[in-house]
């Protein structure tokens, strides 16, 4: 879970390629690196990320079976909302009880 601001969306075959820059990150089960590629296992812009927009993203670690591929993948049961600060304030109450 991490608060993000989007640089750039690219399309790459039927995925989309957001270009992340990490403000906060709030739960670190892998490391992040102040700007990340954030992927999307669709074309059709779902979720609607605009850039220049800050979101609150959850977002998981895929490595695939061979392990020659290792990216951040926002899946459909993913996480994406815009930042505010009652999103701050609800996910750094929740990170207390995790």
């Amino acid at each position: 879970v991490f608060q993000g601001r989007i640089l750039a969306r690219r399309l790459v075959g039927q995925e989309t390629r957001y270009e992340v820059e990490v403000k906060t990150p709030y739960r670190d089960r892998f490391p992040l690196v102040p700007r990340e590629y954030v992927w999307v296992p669709n074309a059709c812009g779902c979720p609607p990320l605009r850039e220049g927009g800050e979101y609150l993203l959850m977002a998981r670690r895929h490595v695939n079976y061979e392990r020659t591929l290792n990216r951040i993948l926002l899946q459909d049961d993913g996480y994406a909302r815009p930042w505010t600060p009652r999103e701050e304030r609800l996910v750094r109450e929740a990170a207390r009880h995790c």
